[in-house]
């Protein structure tokens, strides 16, 4: 069990956006846990600000002026948590539509002082309602992972304060996939990343409508386009694959089925079974009931067309000089 040295130790940064209610509830579940709490707002109009201001909680107001990542709002929250407390050893990141579980801080802080090589933990992830939304249960799937150690945590996260400094924090830059762009920096000077068995925090993605999702999905794709371009060679191979799927089952595959129509007439069409097929693989791949994980086979594979324009979208930008998060919004 941490101790109340050890516990004074540790800041958190919450960054949102008309979160509302959900925002109430993150910080309660965090305001006994913590003395230094910092919400990073980026432009809310719902009272969010107010809301912070009226339980002690420092704010920082981000200048929307300037195109928002989520990676930038985490690091200007770092920025003025140091300020406040220059002694934190560790940083809990926190979305605002995020609920802290009961215990996890002071597990966080117990593997990390027991582990020195470690940079980086995370625990589990739940999406709050499931039931809500074909989208909010993809989400509560996508969270269920293997625990142990692993390439990359996501934005719900401790890090250690003095390494997250050292390799300079987020990218600022990136729309998405900051988090393991940072993780890969991280175990190049020799860290560890870790997902423990603990229960981290409850998410409420409020995905209720497949515009939100199809939104989610293009920025993955704009995400791994840009993170390839910004380390060329160096991209780690998970990352190169992830660009390239989406080639293959959004242009690559129809035009050889086009080609081989041309060529051997109805036929040729058999080659369109992969698709179906592929679900099925997917579906394999995971444990839970067969209709979850069709279901998750089924969206992944439609993912790929978002995910496709994501980077044409991306590559058309970059050829103008214009590949920035000027036309992405964080929310969903």
């Amino acid at each position: 069990m941490a101790s109340e040295v050890a516990m004074s130790g540790v800041g958190v940064v919450v960054i949102g956006r008309n979160e509302g209610e959900r925002l109430r509830r993150c910080f309660e579940s965090l305001i006994e846990s913590t003395r230094s709490l910092v919400y990073v707002d980026s432009g809310s109009t719902d009272g969010s600000v107010a809301l912070a201001q009226r339980m002690g909680i420092e704010v920082v107001a981000l200048d929307m002026s300037i195109p928002f990542t989520a990676a930038r709002a985490r690091n200007a929250g770092f920025a003025r948590l140091l300020d406040r407390n220059p002694q934190s050893r560790f940083v809990q990141f926190v979305d605002g539509d995020c609920e802290v579980g009961a215990g996890w801080l002071t597990a966080a802080v117990d593997f990390l002082t027991a582990r020195p090589e470690v940079a980086c933990v995370c625990g589990r992830l739940r999406e709050r309602y499931p039931e809500r939304s074909v989208y909010n249960r993809l989400c509560d799937i996508e969270w269920d992972r293997p625990t142990g150690q692993t390439e990359a945590c996501g934005g719900i996260a401790m890090m250690r304060c003095d390494l997250f400094a050292s390799v300079g924090g987020f990218r600022e830059d990136l729309v998405a996939g900051e988090e393991p762009e940072l993780c890969q920096r991280l175990r190049q000077r020799g860290s560890t990343i870790w997902r423990l068995a603990d229960h981290m925090a409850w998410h409420d993605a409020a995905m209720l409508r497949f515009g939100q999702w199809w939104k989610r999905s293009k920025r993955v794709g704009f995400g791994y386009a840009q993170a390839v371009a910004t380390h060329g060679r160096g991209s780690e191979r998970r990352v190169r694959v992830q660009l390239i799927r989406p080639w293959f089952w959004v242009f690559i595959l129809p035009c050889v089925t086009l080609a081989a129509w041309f060529a051997w007439n109805w036929s040729a069409l058999v080659l369109l079974l992969l698709y179906p097929l592929q679900v099925f693989r997917t579906a394999s791949t995971v444990t839970g009931a067969f209709r979850e994980r069709l279901l998750r086979g089924a969206f992944l594979l439609l993912g790929k067309l978002p995910e496709w324009l994501g980077q044409c979208q991306f590559w058309h930008r970059n050829r103008l000089g214009k590949a920035s998060a000027a036309n992405f919004d964080y929310k969903n």
